[in-house]
């Protein structure tokens, strides 16, 4: 009696692994923001090109690079922060397994919760810069860096602020879930990508503004 042998293709089977469809929607979204904010620094360096030079220096000489870098490293930082939540995220570990100072063993939570507090006082410090601005003299109205700083930095300034309630909205998923999977460790990870977005779109503007002036 003859058998059969199933051919080495056969035995085979393919798959294909679909790419996320949120993360698909989230990338195609912040390739959107970065045209936005390609349209943004356009608008600074060509003001900057047409306006005599003096008047320029005159609303440079009131920035405080110092302050803006220490503001520029918490920000950065926080990217790291974010990037350890998603790791924990990915682990399906919502919560620390160990004691609050045991920050190897910090869950999501712990990592998000930080990063949103490290936002926060990005946002604090942004306001109290904005304000020491204005006591000198230096407005959105008075003159042309004035508007193009208020609105290149205030819309960085917004997407930060939507950024942390969007933390908010993770981290109250996160406790409401019965059972910490996939969804939530989807929603940590395009988090962390628009986190990462900001980021990176502050440092080119720190750069733009404060270093090369």
């Amino acid at each position: 009696m003859s058998t059969v042998t199933a051919s080495p293709k056969a035995q085979h089977h393919v798959t294909v692994n679909r790419p996320n469809p949120v993360s698909v929607g989230t990338i195609v979204w912040l390739s959107s923001e970065l045209m936005f904010f390609a349209g943004l620094f356009a608008m600074y360096f060509t003001i900057r090109a047409t306006i005599p030079a003096e008047q320029w220096s005159e609303g440079v000489s009131h920035l405080n690079v110092p302050f803006a870098a220490v503001n520029t490293l918490i920000l950065v930082a926080s990217s790291f922060v974010c990037e350890a939540g998603v790791k924990a995220a990915e682990r399906f570990q919502p919560v620390r397994s160990g004691s609050l100072f045991q920050v190897t063993k910090w869950g999501m939570n712990e990592w998000i919760t930080l990063t949103f507090i490290m936002g926060s006082v990005f946002i604090a410090l942004q306001v109290f810069e904005y304000a020491e601005l204005v006591s000198h003299g230096l407005t959105i109205s008075n003159n042309p860096f004035g508007s193009v700083f208020f609105l290149a930095t205030g819309f960085h300034g917004l997407h930060v602020l939507g950024g942390l309630f969007a933390f908010l909205f993770l981290l109250g998923r996160s406790f409401s879930a019965k059972k910490f999977g996939h969804h939530e460790a989807t929603t940590s990870i395009v988090m962390s990508y628009y986190w990462h977005f900001v980021d990176v779109v502050w440092v080119g503007l720190f750069i733009a503004i404060y270093i090369l002036q």
